[in-house]
């Protein structure tokens, strides 16, 4: 079996955080954040990258409660997930992210105190979390 390059995003109505990993090693890395304006991401933004890395597969978060049921935000997460395989042809599945923006605070705080814990290392770090428990869960 081929090993690949996985891409993560941590899908947000502001901000997107996105991270990278190798299957190979099963690790991950936080890469950037990517705005959100007007419930529209920026797909240019979203292709360099996308270009640049040329990950085989993509993961994005769905947004559960703690019940396991879908938040308003969960559809807005699926239509994104929808459009990044339809415009840019490379395979996405969901995977649960709860409690990983807690986790992820939680993990800043511990690295760096108070000044770690801006929005965008908050949103990057979350898409590792994600990607780390995909991992864990499917290799």
């Amino acid at each position: 079996m081929i090993k690949k390059t996985i891409m993560t995003f941590d899908f947000g109505t502001n901000s997107i955080g996105v991270a990278i990993g190798q299957e190979i090693t099963t690790t991950a890395r936080p890469l950037t954040t990517i705005k959100v304006k007007d419930s529209n991401p920026n797909w240019v933004e979203i292709n360099k990258i996308l270009q640049d890395w040329h990950p085989k597969l993509i993961i994005v978060g769905l947004p559960l409660n703690m019940d396991g049921t879908e938040q308003i935000i969960s559809n807005k997460a699926r239509k994104f997930a929808y459009n990044l395989e339809w415009r840019f042809g490379i395979k996405v599945i969901l995977h649960d992210e709860r409690l990983t923006t807690v986790e992820a605070r939680s993990k800043l705080f511990n690295y760096g105190g108070y000044r770690a814990l801006n929005k965008k290392k908050i949103d990057s770090f979350s898409a590792v979390i994600i990607l780390e428990s995909w991992f864990e869960q499917n290799i």
